[in-house]
């Protein structure tokens, strides 16, 4: 293409504490480069496109200070969307794009970021326009194939760890009050972010004593049976579940049939089970049970933010302006360990084809969890703890065991 061309960027699905980290990334290396025109950024990414809602990026985020600043800022600064996009939608995009002579198309997300973002790869090549679109990976679900990890997912796994931490203490202090907790976390369809939970434990019978992901269904009866002996060992029990949970005929734990919103992908959206199971646990055991949800705060939480996610989605979000300037498409980038185990951790940046990654999810393997389906093995905590950056911090315990003689 001899012709310079104008450069759009845009945000899409869940927000994550470094989803801005990787449009910085992008921005850093659009800036320095004389082959793109203009920095566009669309409005809640494609649906804010088909309103032509575009802003001038190159205006308002010139500068390295700036571009600091909007990597430490959590969410999606350039607002989100889930919308999938129809075939008159798609043609009414790929003109907006030729209006504003867009040649190249940056889009952050995930599985159904990435079809959409094929969906305009594909219809330009048909039609002729030279459009280089390429997918920035983002999901805190870290369900994404052909990668190792996914950015967005060291942050949440250090908040669930910071979070599991927290609770767990809280739980054993007020132990002959509430003694059962569960805490519920997100993680869509696979178990990634419940499995975190496990990097709270300093020693191997610290909470969480349970965790419980969606790759397996969950019979009450087990959990019930699984929480009272843990009750009789330690005399509380941690608990911690995905929010897709089912149980073992496939069912929502919630105890409800019907999804309270299905969006445009067709991705259900069910009451988690957590309330559900603390009420099971007070009506089967007697115990008194209290659940914790953090909601949407564990996905975007600068406060827990990882380091090394924060890094690793500004080194993705530069790759792909890279691949889309060296006129690559229709790929998204990946992220690949390098390191040999035992070895100091490191990455590396690859690709993989858009239909690789739209509509596919990569569950947890088998090998990381464990035979009885109620926890996580050695194995997915020798690859988890290097993406959560620094050791969390320990807190202080008195031996309770110490009990002054009776007189």
């Amino acid at each position: 293409m001899s012709k310079k061309g104008n450069l759009l960027i845009g945000q899409s699905g869940g927000a994550t504490a470094v989803i801005n980290s990787s449009l910085a990334g992008a921005l850093s290396e659009a800036l320095k480069n004389d082959k793109v025109g203009e920095i566009y950024g669309m409005l809640e990414g494609v649906q804010g496109l088909l309103n032509d809602r575009i802003v001038d990026l190159r205006m308002q985020a010139g500068t390295p200070a700036v571009l600091e600043h909007l990597k430490r800022t959590p969410a999606a600064a350039l607002g989100m969307c889930r919308l999938k996009l129809g075939e008159a939608e798609a043609e009414r995009v790929l003109k907006i794009l030729q209006k504003h002579n867009i040649r190249y198309f940056i889009y952050i997300g995930g599985n159904d970021s990435a079809d959409t973002c094929h969906r305009l790869a594909s219809l330009a090549k048909a039609q002729g326009y030279d459009l280089y679109a390429i997918g920035i990976p983002k999901t805190i679900d870290n369900d994404l194939p052909d990668m190792d990890h996914c950015p967005g997912y060291g942050s949440i796994a250090r908040y669930i760890t910071q979070a599991t931490r927290d609770t767990s203490i809280d739980t054993a202090a007020a132990a002959v009050v509430h003694p059962v907790k569960v805490l519920e976390v997100m993680g869509r369809n696979a178990g990634w972010v419940a499995a975190s939970a496990a990097m709270a434990r300093v020693n191997e019978n610290d909470p969480p004593h349970l965790i419980y992901t969606p790759e397996r269904g969950l019979n009450p009866d087990d959990f019930l049976r699984d929480v009272k002996r843990t009750y009789a060992l330690y005399g509380y029990c941690v608990a911690v579940i995905g929010e897709t949970v089912k149980d073992q005929h496939g069912k929502p734990l919630s105890g409800r049939g019907e999804p309270y919103f299905v969006d445009s992908f067709g991705h259900r959206y069910y009451q988690g089970p957590a309330s559900y199971l603390t009420g099971l646990v007070m009506k089967e055991l007697g115990l008194t049970s209290r659940f914790d949800k953090p909601g949407t705060l564990q996905r975007m939480s600068m406060n827990c933010v990882s380091e090394v996610d924060l890094e690793e989605a500004w080194l993705v979000g530069a790759e792909g302006v890279r691949l889309a300037l060296s006129e690559h498409s229709d790929l998204m980038v990946t992220i690949q360990r390098v390191n040999a185990p035992n070895e100091e951790y490191a990455i590396t940046t690859g690709t993989t084809p858009l239909l690789n990654i739209a509509h596919s999810e990569r569950k947890m393997p088998a090998d990381y969890i464990n035979s009885a389906g109620n926890n996580v093995t050695q194995a997915f905590l020798d690859y988890a703890k290097p993406l959560i950056g620094s050791a969390i911090p320990d807190y202080f315990h008195f031996d309770k065991t110490r009990l002054v003689a009776k007189k």
